[in-house]
């Protein structure tokens, strides 16, 4: 189940989320940028699993199954604990939560559509959305209090998770929308 090197790839992913999140909680810098470092690997495990399998001819069911989950898990488990530890606050929660509302509401609709035998490629707006978001979640875990005083880390990563809210937006609509006919 487990033999080719994508699927070890995002199992991986999976297994290295409690420790990226334990490192956040941890008030040092270095535990703020090895969370960074570990969150970055995990983020290119993502692209890294897909062209692998298809480069390689080894797309497995399990792997077109878990990717899409250790994605989610690694993204809403990470923007729970910088809401949790203030690096997200004020009106840029809204955005987060928007994210995390269509994580939800995308992986119901796939659940849904996979019953009917409809697949739902990932769109290059989608792919956008989750390289801006994952950028903008790697500036807020180090934030202004571990990043050099020349990078305003927590303004990056704000605005990039407003830019990655609003494409998710419209990603989930455009979800929405191709799937309403099989309604």
């Amino acid at each position: 189940m487990f033999k080719s090197l994508p699927n070890k790839l995002t199992l991986s992913r999976i297994i290295v989320i409690p420790i990226i999140l334990l490192l956040l909680f941890v008030p040092h810098g270095w535990a703020a940028w090895l969370a960074l470092i570990l969150f970055s690997l995990a983020g290119a495990t993502d692209w890294l699993d897909g062209y692998l399998a298809r480069r390689d001819n080894e797309v497995t069911k399990i792997g077109q199954f878990l990717d899409p989950i250790a994605d989610k898990l690694l993204v809403s488990a990470v923007i729970l604990v910088l809401v949790s530890n203030q690096q997200i606050t004020g009106l840029t929660i809204f955005p987060a939560i928007i994210i995390l509302m269509r994580e939800v509401a995308v992986s119901g609709l796939r659940e849904f559509l996979a019953g009917l035998q409809v697949s739902v490629p990932v769109s290059r707006l989608a792919k956008w959305k989750t390289t801006i978001q994952m950028i903008a979640l790697g500036f807020l875990m180090i934030g202004d209090k571990y990043a050099p005083s020349l990078i305003p880390a927590t303004a990056i990563g704000d605005l990039g998770l407003w830019i990655a809210g609003g494409f998710t937006v419209v990603t989930a609509w455009d979800y929405w929308r191709a799937s309403l006919k099989h309604f």
